[in-house]
């Protein structure tokens, strides 16, 4: 671990590089990071503390932070929500994690802890079997950018990989897969968890008749049909959210569907069936069992459910 003498502010840049490239996080992800560390910016310039470096933000200044976020006002002139300051929170946190995966000195992210009532209200959005098949089904896969579409949506399903881990991919990783029915393949993103993913054999189905239909001698394994030949033809994030938003309206599932939507679903359904929450923290890479603890209550929901359902004493007399 080192000292940086770049000021925090300087390092949000970096850091938000750092989201998309290594993390994998969308667009909009991208916003809100970028909107709720605004809010630090401004509270660093009005307290003349814009050269404040990573190892110099004291446990006092998280608490003076604090006490602006709490007198903060919204729009309205009402003070903000608890569960408001709470994403301000969880922006901090996210760029002091930032800063020890990059072997920066600062504080620790589980430092800044959260209201309670805030870490109650998190959810992971996830979409049913049902809606899983229907936007599978969405693309039309006689055309060459339908085929292609189809084997991203059972890739990201099957895996559950980030969208940067997605787009990275490479044809010659699947080169010898003819006579495989799936496929084991190491990740190993630059700054994060290193894992191996599985294709299921539904998934690799798809990318070797996506591959048989290429006709190219172009690198990415997933590439875009309207870029010109002799550009960078590799799909990128962008892309692959808006081909997820275009199936969404055409499967008529909820419009909140993203990449990262794909990857809590392959979670959850491996939880409803029986899966443990370390292996699902292996198949995910995360680092830290507690990102991966968010699902749990999805598994007391649907436990919840089963017991409503066949555990009720509706067959018992009175």
């Amino acid at each position: 671990m080192s000292h940086s003498e770049k000021s925090i502010i300087n390092h949000i840049p970096d850091f938000l590089d750092y989201c998309e490239v290594e993390k994998g996080l969308s667009d909009k992800t991208q916003e809100n990071y970028k909107r709720y560390l605004d809010k630090l910016v401004y509270w660093l310039k009005s307290t003349q503390k814009t050269s404040l470096k990573p190892h110099e933000l004291s446990s006092e200044d998280v608490w003076a932070y604090r006490l602006h976020l709490s007198r903060s006002q919204a729009k309205k002139g009402l003070p903000l929500k608890k569960s408001t300051q709470s994403y301000y929170l969880i922006a901090l946190r996210a760029i002091l994690g930032y800063f020890i995966a990059k072997d920066i000195v600062s504080l620790p992210p589980e430092k800044i802890a959260l209201p309670k009532d805030a870490r109650a209200q998190k959810t992971v959005k996830f979409l049913t079997i049902e809606q899983i098949e229907k936007l599978l089904l969405a693309p039309d896969t006689r055309k060459p950018d339908g085929l292609r579409d189809r084997a991203i949506l059972e890739s990201l399903f099957s895996t559950g990989l980030r969208i940067a881990e997605l787009t990275n991919l490479n044809k010659e990783q699947f080169a010898n897969i003819k006579d495989k029915k799936d496929l084991e393949l190491g990740i190993i993103g630059k700054g994060s968890y290193p894992r191996t993913v599985y294709f299921s054999e539904r998934a690799l189905l798809w990318i070797k008749k996506y591959l048989i239909a290429r006709q190219d001698k172009e690198k990415p394994l997933f590439i875009n049909y309207k870029t010109q030949k002799g550009s960078d033809r590799r799909l990128t994030p962008r892309s692959i959210e808006r081909l997820l938003k275009k199936y969404d309206i055409l499967s008529g599932i909820p419009i909140f569907t993203t990449p990262h939507t794909l990857r809590h679903s392959m979670a959850t359904d491996l939880l409803e069936q029986g899966v443990d929450l370390r292996t699902i923290q292996e198949f995910l890479g995360h680092r830290s069992i507690t990102s991966t603890q968010i699902y749990t209550h999805v598994t007391n929901k649907h436990l919840r459910d089963v017991h409503r359902q066949y555990h009720s004493g509706k067959n018992l007399k009175d």
